[in-house]
């Protein structure tokens, strides 16, 4: 009998050594999940307080930004040239308020601190309102009851072409914006109408009510217009990727008019261009060829080729901006696919997402992602960091870019924009565009975008003028004056 009672005690004791050890287990378990946890959480904080640090900065409705403002001065910005662009300025009571020297010059572009910011001074606003100047020279400062000063931002931005390009707009509504195919960087943006940044504070209620004028619009980057012909360089491309280059067999006689199954294509003012190839449609900007071209386009492929160049898609700019639109797809009517080709229709574009293209085939089909800083400085002048030139990634093939170049060269040369084909010691090569916006077709937008170099294209620049008409006599001697402005410099 006590042989069994032990055997029986030791088998409890096994069952109970076991259930100990499960228990142990879950303990452990439960334990290492909650670490698990913690350290996620702490994680997060960390990301959350640092690579986020700068968008909750930013964030209008938060406070720490009056408190910031309390006890720094807001740091400058200026331009490549180093330019002061906006300033802070101390006033006769003891306080301090910003200044724009070139007044309504750099409007939209570096923005303004007030009434929600804008531009740069908004994408900026957290570094601007930091200082990472002389540990001595803050603590000094902080003991003797004065302001340290915020860091500086140095934009791409170039003084000369900036006023060449609002002086060239004069009192037109419309935008111009350049860029560096090179490199990516953004030289100039001008919008029009514009505004003084130093009065936005008084005449804001103003300002905001103007809704026939916009003032604070960009429409540099959130404008957002029918392309007319200057999408022929997108209908081109597709053209020579379906029939891989060989475009030379191709010819049409222009009557001044197109019909394709019930719908009818007129050429602009109802020009007839006669025989013509495929380059000479082109530097003619004839809409009766376009259309036919058009009509043998694969829909599909077309679709495919409108993603390719960021339509319906999110493009890599530091700001806001309006997303392209085009519907055309494999349900897509006759006359809604031959209007798309001649870039009217229901086809939408912003005048920084035509230059990003235009960049993209004077880069040999390549995008160099979009900057407008250039680096950041602290109030002693040391480098606190500095951008890098980055590709964004190839948009077109280097043969078809190469044959778009070319074209574009013609355009100045010999067809609708050779009011600015004599330069000094370089060439400019675009495609204008007159592009109707209304039933009456006598009304068009104006437009002209381009590409400009010694030996090779160095940088894009695009314009529209609202309203304007005619692309190669309006919007084409504009962008002359901006290339004129950056290789004479």
């Amino acid at each position: 009998m006590s042989f069994k009672k032990k055997e029986k005690r030791e088998k409890t004791n096994v069952r109970k050594g076991r259930h100990h050890i499960d228990s142990n287990r879950q303990i452990g378990a439960i334990t290492y999940l909650f670490l698990v946890l913690f350290l996620v959480m702490l994680a997060y904080l960390g990301y959350y307080t640092q690579a986020k640090s700068k968008t909750i900065i930013n964030n209008t409705y938060n406070k720490r930004q009056a408190l910031l403002e309390s006890r720094l001065i807001r740091g400058d910005i200026l331009s490549r040239d180093r330019d002061v662009l906006a300033t802070t300025k101390s006033d006769n009571d003891g306080g301090y308020y910003r200044s724009y020297p070139y007044r309504n010059t750099f409007a939209h572009i570096v923005g303004y601190s007030t009434h929600g910011v804008l531009g740069v001074e908004s994408m900026e606003n957290y570094t601007l309102l930091t200082c990472d100047g002389n540990i001595a020279t803050r603590i000094r400062n902080d003991l003797e009851g004065r302001k340290n000063r915020g860091n500086n931002v140095i934009t791409t931005l170039d003084t000369a072409m900036q006023e060449a390009a609002y002086d060239a707009m004069d009192d037109r509504r419309g935008a111009v914006v350049a860029m560096n195919v090179k490199t990516g960087e953004i030289l100039a943006v001008v919008s029009k109408p514009d505004f003084d940044p130093n009065e936005v504070i008084g005449r804001w209620d103003v300002l905001n009510a103007d809704t026939d004028n916009s003032p604070l619009l960009n429409r540099a980057f959130l404008g957002s217009y029918p392309p007319g012909s200057t999408f022929k360089i997108v209908t081109a491309l597709e053209y020579l990727k379906e029939n891989k280059g060989n475009v030379s067999d191709y010819g049409f006689e222009c009557k001044g008019s197109f019909e394709y199954k019930g719908s009818v294509i007129s050429c602009y003012n109802e020009v007839s261009h006669g025989w013509v190839n495929f380059d000479d449609s082109f530097a003619k900007s004839c809409n009766s060829s376009f259309a036919n071209i058009t009509s043998t386009l694969n829909k599909k492929k077309f679709r495919e080729t409108l993603d390719e160049l960021m339509f319906n898609k999110e493009l890599p700019l530091p700001f806001k901006y309006s997303m392209a639109s085009s519907d055309i797809g494999e349900d897509s009517t006759t006359d809604e696919l031959l209007q798309t080709g001649i870039g009217q229709g229901k086809t939408l574009i912003s005048p920084v997402h035509m230059l990003l293209i235009t960049s993209a085939i004077a880069n040999d089909g390549i995008l160099m992602k979009p900057y407008v800083i250039s680096s950041i400085e602290n109030s002693d002048g040391g480098t606190i960091r500095r951008n890098r030139v980055r590709e964004y990634g190839r948009l077109i093939d280097a043969n078809y870019s190469e044959s778009l170049q070319k074209m574009m060269r013609e355009v100045v040369v010999n067809g609708t924009a050779t009011r600015i084909r004599d330069t000094e010691g370089y060439k400019i090569s675009g495609k204008t565009g007159s592009a109707e916006y209304s039933s009456n077709k006598s009304l068009s937008h104006a437009w002209f975008t381009g590409f400009a170099g010694e030996d090779e294209p160095e940088i894009a620049v695009t314009v529209i003028v609202e309203g304007g008409g005619s692309g190669g006599a309006v919007a084409a001697p504009i962008a002359k004056r901006v290339f004129d402005a950056y290789f004479k410099e």
